[in-house]
């Protein structure tokens, strides 16, 4: 097995495990009220701000299809030689909150943000994701070789 796909493999499995461990203890019944945080089982049936809610169960497919989609790029176009990581990161992510979909009905949401303002309840694979973007972008802006991509 090549490392970065062995990187990618081990991160997107350990994302997905640790995800699914945290989201059965707020399944189990866990709950704490925080002065700027709670931490409250919640399912999301949309996708970001509860989007595309209005979906149904045809959301799982759709996002079943781009997480297949993703993983084909990726593949194809070799990007877990420079960002085997992230890619584990963002798919594990993705992977543990689709599951939540066929398994739940909706998304594991526990993480409620209430200082100031209402913010979106979000989990620990939706941290994982907005990681990985980040990272793509951190790596692909500052530490990429754009002599390429420049015609030099």
């Amino acid at each position: 097995m090549k490392k970065p796909f062995a990187v990618f493999l081990l991160v997107a499995i350990g994302t997905f495990i640790v995800d699914q461990n945290i989201k059965s203890i707020f399944l189990d019944g866990y709950s704490y009220a925080g002065k700027c945080i709670d931490l409250e089982l919640h399912f999301n049936s949309g996708v970001a701000f509860s989007m595309f809610a209005f979906l149904g169960s045809y959301l799982k497919w759709i996002q079943f299809v781009l997480i297949a989609g993703i993983l084909y790029v990726v593949l194809k176009e070799g990007y877990l030689k420079a960002h085997a990581f992230p890619i584990g990161l963002l798919i594990g992510g993705a992977i543990g909150n689709l599951y939540d979909r066929f398994v739940h009905g909706g998304v594991v949401d526990y993480v409620a943000w209430h200082c100031g303002f209402k913010f979106a309840v979000f989990n620990y694979a939706d941290v994982m994701i907005d990681i990985a973007v980040a990272l793509i972008l951190i790596q692909y802006y500052f530490f990429s070789d754009r002599t390429h991509s420049q015609g030099q």
